[in-house]
């Protein structure tokens, strides 16, 4: 997915509402992992009044030390699929939701740049996963992005994917 135009901050504070509503509505609470967003979904999600209605706790694990240490993600993970991975993504969600008791959690893993990137994971390639606690059962999905522009603007749209994955029914 590349984009091309910017996301300005009434469209982050307009998507942040939606999934805020749509949480308080349903007695919910949400936990994220973050690595390429740097804290940015936490940060939008929290810059609204009331944020502790649905919002718990979040995590920036930047580092793999820091994925191992915080979010339980076994060293064999990451060298295997590393850290830019679904296989990743999946594990900081279930990681952030076995560390809480949020029945949603949203992770993210990526290539901000401008540097980094590799020929297999190029500059803008985020994996995204969503997770759900319901009944004792965890769901998880993930799904990766390829976003266009500069350090800001993919962390940005990164932040727009995850929250419009959290409207999904």
């Amino acid at each position: 997915m590349t984009r091309r135009i910017a996301v300005d901050d009434a469209a982050l504070r307009r998507l942040s509402a939606r999934v805020a509503k749509k949480l308080r509505k349903a007695g919910e609470t949400l936990v994220t992992a973050e690595s390429c967003s740097g804290g940015l979904l936490a940060k939008c999600l929290t810059d609204l009044p009331g944020s502790s209605d649905y919002f718990d706790r979040g995590w920036v694990t930047y580092s793999n030390a820091s994925k191992q240490a915080e979010l339980g993600i076994e060293a064999s993970t990451l060298a295997h699929f590393g850290a830019v991975s679904e296989t990743v993504a999946v594990a900081m969600a279930r990681g952030a939701l076995k560390h809480s008791h949020a029945q949603h959690a949203v992770a993210v893993t990526g290539i901000a740049g401008p540097a980094g990137g590799t020929r297999d994971k190029p500059v803008g390639l985020v994996w995204i996963a969503w997770a759900r606690r319901r009944g004792g059962r965890t769901r998880v999905h993930a799904t990766g992005y390829r976003f266009t522009g500069g350090r800001d603007a993919v962390r940005r749209w990164t932040v727009v994917a995850a929250l419009k994955g959290l409207l999904e029914p």
